[in-house]
């Protein structure tokens, strides 16, 4: 993986992937056994050599804060200022606490601060020394789900405003997609796509990323020409035309969004689960042949489970996958 100066990326995937580990070696903290680990020129790690984590100029954002209890907040940010006069500390602090907006509580401890409010100080004692780059691992995992969303926007607002490089591993794919400006999907110790957001969602290079990223289900088809596929709902008129061979088996990535309620729809399910999500609600519709699909319809379209509703395919866009 490569990372532009600036750059904010995420590694993202399942727990025991190896994204963890991934941070811990960039951060010193763990030992290489092949490859390099590089910033710029310098080499960081290699087969038999570590530099000291003090030494490679990172910021770390732990999962659980690692604050000192019993140093105030304003005490926290300054740790690690080792090289400056007591008056440049001051400032320093001053002025990181003021960017993650936290400075009315620079007397305060630890343990009088909310998860979130901790969180920021955390991320303000990462950046105080200017580092060159900051690694975060799950660093918004411990919060609720609207704090979380709200947070890992605000610390991509202060990355960038700081031109800091950030490196980011999670397992939540919002939180990636909100922070990176690139992804990689790991799976069993290796990036499976490095990519955009919006590629890992609409151009997925392998099952697993397709599965993985977004919600979805697979269909079973069959090719009848290299952009036309038979499933079970009739033939799917591909963006794109494929090199399998005619009647080779495929499976095709149906999005929830790609199932639009339509009263007038030939097609018709069996509603087996129901989940309100506000403005929409998304139903799992088992079809006359048993197969099961999702759909996002508008919240005020509202049916009960068992309830047979009629819908229509607008598929966009094909993502399909040979057997």
């Amino acid at each position: 993986m490569h990372v532009n100066d600036g750059g904010l990326v995420c590694l993202l995937g399942p727990s025991g992937c190896g994204k963890t580990t991934v941070l811990r070696a960039m951060a010193g903290f763990e030992p290489i056994y092949q490859g390099e680990i590089r910033m710029g020129e310098k080499i960081l790690s290699s087969p038999g050599f570590i530099e000291a984590p003090e030494k490679r100029q990172l910021g770390m954002v732990f999962q659980d804060y690692a604050l000192f209890p019993h140093m105030t907040v304003n005490d926290n940010v300054i740790f690690g200022l080792r090289h400056h006069s007591n008056q440049e500390k001051q400032a320093i602090a001053k002025r990181m606490l003021d960017i993650v907006g936290m400075l009315s509580y620079a007397r305060r401890y630890p343990h009088e601060l909310s998860g979130g409010q901790q969180q920021r100080i955390a991320l303000a004692r990462a950046l105080a020394p200017q580092p060159k780059a900051i690694l975060l691992d799950e660093p918004f995992s411990n919060l609720d789900v609207e704090l979380r969303k709200r947070l890992s926007s605000e610390v991509r607002d202060i990355l960038k405003a700081e031109g800091t490089t950030g490196i980011l591993v999670t397992h939540d794919q919002d939180e990636a997609f909100a922070l990176g400006d690139h992804v990689g999907v790991m799976n069993e110790g290796k990036i499976l796509q490095w990519d955009t957001p919006f590629n890992l969602y609409h151009e997925p290079a392998n099952r697993f990323v397709a599965d993985f990223i977004g919600q979805g289900v697979f269909i079973n088809g069959q090719m009848i020409t290299p952009n036309q596929i038979k499933t079970e709902f009739g033939i799917v008129e591909a963006d794109r035309a494929y090199r399998w061979k005619q009647s080779d088996a495929v499976e095709i990535l149906l999005r929830p969004d790609d199932v639009v309620y339509d009263p007038k729809g030939e097609l018709h399910g069996e509603i087996t689960q129901k989940a309100f999500k506000g403005a929409e609600i998304m139903y799992t519709l088992r079809l006359p042949t048993g197969s099961e699909i999702l759909s996002l319809f508008p919240s005020h379209e509202h049916f009960d489970i068992g309830q047979q509703v009629r819908f229509r395919m607008d598929i966009q866009h094909v993502v399909a996958f040979q057997k």
